[in-house]
């Protein structure tokens, strides 16, 4: 979703080059079909949803494309990216269900209760402070609506190993990280029950190396096209060092869910 105080991360060659690897549209891992796993179960047919930190706008079009939401509306901190993504919005017909909104990183603006469920993909990782946003989160729902999220944890409490702060320095991102258990805390505390988490850290080593094989093969001529070859090089050094620490379980990237009471 960007820094945490609103500095642009997520400029034209960070988009190109992640898009390359994860599909248009897409600044995450795993595709629709990922986000479909997420909100498997709802059905979110006449709803309202919120997708914090919607990026470039691959995943609020694809809601509201399969979907059948009344409306989807993404939200990101970064001017680049969303307007990549009205862009899209405009050349797919769907600029009548989808709107993307920028802010400032704190308190989301939009009126209490409005939503049926707030959605988000690995964009939570930049937000230090889980209780206030869960908070948040909990005041945008409507009685009986629901959170689902995926984002990028940790795996324990405490200080990071020597290889995760190895990792998240080369990535050079504003990762506020949190175990699963700090997570849940704060959705508790908010107010959320049903409150689950599951680890997709399994299926993201496997899809990393995959990835990273891609990127050293058929990708790098398109890659070092897009964003040049010390760009991508760079970006190859990233991943084998986020292999190590997905190896070692500390990376973990989790689907989350809870309800907001009735």
């Amino acid at each position: 979703m960007g820094a945490a105080d609103g500095e642009v991360e997520y400029d034209d060659k960070m988009i190109s080059f992640l898009e390359a690897v994860w599909g248009e549209g897409y600044l995450s891992p795993g595709g629709p079909d990922e986000v479909d796993r997420i909100v498997s179960g709802f059905d979110l047919r006449g709803k309202t949803v919120l997708d914090i930190g919607c990026g470039s706008g691959g995943i609020t079009l694809h809601l509201a494309r399969t979907q059948g939401p009344a409306k989807v509306i993404g939200f990101d901190v970064e001017a680049p990216v969303l307007e990549v993504a009205r862009g899209r919005a405009e050349k797919d017909g769907l600029a009548e269900k989808v709107e993307f909104v920028q802010g400032t990183p704190g308190p989301l603006p939009f009126p209490d209760g409005i939503f049926d469920i707030v959605f988000s993909k690995d964009a939570l990782i930049h937000i230090p402070d889980k209780n206030a946003l869960f908070q948040d989160v909990f005041r945008l729902l409507r009685p009986g609506g629901w959170f689902a999220a995926s984002d990028w944890l940790i795996g324990h409490d405490g200080e990071p190993t020597p290889e995760m702060r190895d990792y998240m320095a080369a990535e050079g991102l504003s990762f506020a990280m949190a175990s699963p258990g700090r997570y849940l805390e704060a959705m508790k505390a908010a107010g959320f029950t049903e409150v689950t988490e599951i680890s997709r850290n399994d299926w993201y080593r496997g899809v990393a190396r995959e990835e990273l094989a891609r990127m050293e093969g058929p990708l790098y001529q398109q890659a070092v096209a897009a964003v040049g070859e010390e760009h991508l090089k760079w970006n190859i050094e990233i991943w084998r060092k986020m292999l190590v620490v997905l190896d070692s379980g500390e990376h973990r990237p989790t689907h989350l869910r809870g309800q907001k009471p009735a």
